[in-house]
């Protein structure tokens, strides 16, 4: 997939993502900083798959990316998402952000778009209210043509 951002933020530093590794008592190995250091230079959510590809060839195999990213997925260091294409996708977190953001992907050519904006937290609020839900969250990716495609 392609990605496009709506004012993205400065990806953390490779040192602040390690150092985030060794105070959970991980360690810092090849090829975790190998994916932490591709995932801070690529915008939008990337699958393991496409992770991979994109490593030097011989840096780590299919299998060391999957155990990786879940590593970092359960340390709060990425996030998944799903984009409807039936592929986890993952985004490298800056420390403090839980990752809430929604996309839009164009249906043709797959171009996502980070969103910066969100629903107010007084919908999710009233939502609880009127259905008696406690913790009330949403999760919501949007789907259309893009500007590009819709010329073609």
């Amino acid at each position: 997939m392609k990605h496009r951002e709506a004012s993205q933020p400065a990806a953390p530093p490779l040192p602040e993502l390690t150092e985030r590794l060794r105070r959970q008592s991980r360690k810092v190995t090849g090829p975790r900083q190998a994916i932490l250091d591709l995932m801070r230079g690529r915008h939008g959510p990337l699958s393991i798959r496409e992770i991979h590809a994109a490593l030097p060839p011989g840096d780590c195999d299919l299998a060391t990316v999957y155990r990786s990213i879940h590593l970092l997925e359960n340390m709060g260091m990425v996030k998944r998402f799903d984009l409807g294409d039936g592929s986890a996708r993952f985004e490298l977190l800056s420390e403090g952000d839980d990752g809430h953001h929604h996309h839009l992907v164009c249906t043709r050519c797959s171009i996502v778009i980070k969103l910066p904006d969100c629903f107010p937290r007084e919908w999710e609020a009233r939502i609880a209210a009127e259905s008696g839900f406690t913790g009330v969250t949403h999760h919501l990716e949007f789907f259309g043509v893009c500007p590009r495609c819709k010329k073609g």
